[in-house]
């Protein structure tokens, strides 16, 4: 049964007649398996999972994520789609790893050209997409969750800076609608940790999870009137503002869905792993502010120091004197050693 939580907001008994029919019916044939599926997970979690209702009769709990990277890459090869690793993500930056966007890939043209259709024609999947998810998912309340993810379009902010932003008092009240946002998957928690103790902290950072989401926000918001007017199909993509910072992003939040990758390649075994994530030391009186794209934190006190960089050219060798003075900001512990990492499409020079 897909879109459950359709099924069961149009009809208050809808719940209680599955229940009996499982119970009186269903559960007499061994063979049969009964698979709920829904796109509004707070929806399925408040009403069947966390359901008294339904106590002893869920086996599986399963939420489907994005494609791996390897994945998403031979889903596009299967399609015929030739483009090179820089060209395959530049679509993977703007769809992500959903295999609905993916199949609308037209693989007899370069990465723009399918950018442009996608999201630049009034006809275009994502162009109108947005509107659709959160009409659909959030309902009446749509209009909140649209502010939030609105805000952070242009990175990660801590809850109070939200609460600034949107105006909105410190409550729980908006703790669940992030909440609800990180359980349908477009935002992420990212919590940050103290290095002494492997043991996480207070602070965390929210940032968009969702790479459709924020392109959408980003670049297609402020042209909708000439897309839906057809006159934005000629433009170049690297001519809209903030471009590469924008990309740069886009390509991070693709790195940190798919960091199983970066453990395999810097031969880190899952249980020695203490921490990784976003890390961001706050500025004091005693220390400087900094921020690590992403830190992986072993149980050997070594740390490894993640710089993610998308760009279309090599990556100057100017790199180096950025990523140290990254890494003389951190405090470490004695006996700690941490060592750099470039994280990179195109080349160095």
């Amino acid at each position: 049964m897909d879109e459950i939580s359709w099924m069961g907001s149009k009809d208050p008994t809808f719940l209680g007649k599955l229940k009996n029919a499982w119970d009186l019916e269903f559960h007499k044939n061994p063979h049969l398996i009964l698979i709920l599926c829904g796109s509004v997970s707070t929806w399925i979690e408040q009403n069947i999972i966390s359901s008294t209702g339904f106590f002893g009769r869920i086996s599986l709990d399963l939420t489907l994520e994005e494609l791996p990277l390897q994945d998403c890459s031979e889903f596009l090869e299967k399609q015929g789609f030739r483009g090179s690793v820089y060209e395959k993500f530049k679509i993977l930056s703007v769809t992500g790893g959903v295999p609905w966007y993916l199949e609308q890939i037209h693989p007899k043209v370069n990465s723009d050209e399918n950018i442009k259709n996608l999201c630049f024609r009034k006809d275009g999947i994502l162009a109108n997409e947005f509107d659709l998810i959160f009409h659909d998912l959030f309902s009446r309340r749509s209009h909140l969750y649209k502010s939030i993810v609105e805000i952070l379009a242009d990175g990660p902010l801590e809850f109070g800076e939200i609460c600034k932003k949107l105006d909105y008092a410190n409550s729980g009240v908006l703790t669940q609608y992030l909440e609800d946002l990180a359980k349908a998957g477009f935002l992420s928690r990212d919590y940050t940790w103290l290095l002494k103790s492997g043991k996480a902290s207070k602070l965390s950072h929210f940032r968009l999870h969702d790479n459709y989401l924020r392109f959408y926000l980003k670049y297609v918001v402020p042209y909708k009137n000439k897309i839906m007017a057809n006159a934005f199909q000629d433009i170049s993509l690297s001519s809209l503002s903030h471009w590469d910072t924008v990309m740069g992003l886009q390509f991070e939040n693709l790195v940190l869905k798919n960091r199983q990758i970066i453990h395999q390649n810097l031969h880190l075994r899952p249980q020695d792993i203490v921490a990784s994530n976003p890390f961001f030391q706050k500025k004091t009186q005693r220390q400087r502010g900094c921020q690590i794209d992403y830190l992986i934190q072993t149980r050997f006190n070594t740390l490894f120091a993640c710089e993610i960089k998308f760009s279309k050219s090599p990556i100057q060798s100017t790199i180096i004197q950025e990523i140290k003075e990254k890494m003389e900001r951190l405090i470490l512990p004695k006996e700690f050693s941490c060592f750099p990492v470039l994280i990179h499409v195109n080349g160095v020079q």
